[in-house]
């Protein structure tokens, strides 16, 4: 079942109060960043795409590192194999291979998550090791984003993780990957998507090109934010959805209400599927998520 049991959970009335209130807290500090990007580009009030481009762009360049920093201590796990039905677990419990051979990464951006992808989370030379819960040399990757506008800071900050030669970066859409030949059908063996699928075109469809892209028995790590389950109840759902009214205006296009879980279920044959809910997140979550790894 891919979500927290509800039923044990128990917070305080303010807890959950706070909790339901701090989407809005979020959009407002977005709305901040809206009039010095307007006065650092006039013109771009003539265009809405470009102004929601830069008003992004500069509210995510402080807010991007924040949730890089709350969220690394689970995705560096989870891309090692670490994680199992939502939970962090000790390499003795391991369930999965770490990363490893040819990724693909979705939604590079300006290369927020280059380093998870450095050497430096390779085991200790000499360490003994089976084949799960450890990561094995990458040999390349490529890094899918369409937006020119952040390839330079990509390419700092790839260069920044020593990861030279075996980055690509590759510029156009997932919808374009296979047609256009930049990724060969079953060419790559670990598919790494970090908050990105909220933002992607045609989701159902996008993600069915990507599950071709994988080798037979290549892995597909996962953490993403999705729609409210249905153990929340039909009241947060309505909430959730009204917040989503607002929220990918100020928030670069993010949609808080996909059902991204059955878009990866379905989008081809799995031959293990291990996406769970953090069970530690409260029933009150307006951006619940979804993590874990699943096998062709």
């Amino acid at each position: 079942m891919p979500f927290a049991d509800y039923t044990t959970q128990h917070h305080a009335p303010l807890t959950a109060l706070l909790g339901l209130l701090n989407p809005w807290s979020f959009l407002f500090i977005s709305l901040t960043y809206l009039p010095s990007t307007i006065l650092s580009s006039p013109s771009s009030l003539f265009s809405w795409s470009r102004l929601h481009s830069l008003w992004f762009s500069r509210f995510w360049a402080t807010i991007g590192p924040q949730v890089q920093t709350s969220t690394s201590p689970f995705v560096i796990p989870l891309l090692s194999g670490l994680v199992h039905r939502g939970v962090v677990v000790p390499p003795s419990s391991a369930q999965h291979p770490g990363l490893g051979g040819t990724v693909l990464e979705i939604g590079a951006g300006s290369g927020l998550w280059a380093s998870l992808f450095s050497d430096e989370h390779l085991p200790p030379a000499g360490t003994a090791a089976g084949t799960l819960g450890v990561r094995t040399p990458i040999s390349h990757i490529y890094g899918v984003e369409p937006n020119p506008a952040v390839h330079a800071a990509l390419r700092e900050r790839v260069a920044a993780a020593g990861l030279g030669g075996r980055y690509e970066i590759v510029p156009v859409g997932i919808e374009d990957l296979l047609a256009t030949g930049r990724v060969a059908a079953g060419s790559v063996d670990c598919i790494v998507s970090v908050l990105c699928l909220c933002s992607i075109p045609e989701p159902a469809r996008n993600i069915r090109e990507l599950y071709k892209c994988l080798k037979p028995g290549g892995r597909w790590y996962v953490f993403e934010h999705v729609k409210t389950y249905p153990e929340q109840g039909r009241v947060l759902s309505l909430y959730q959805a009204f917040i989503n009214l607002f929220w990918p205006i100020c928030i670069g296009g993010c949609n808080i209400r996909r059902d991204t879980v059955n878009h990866l279920l379905e989008a081809g044959e799995w031959s293990d599927i291990d996406l769970r809910q953090p069970p530690q997140e409260p029933w009150f979550n307006t951006v619940p998520h979804i993590c874990g790894t699943l096998t062709k």
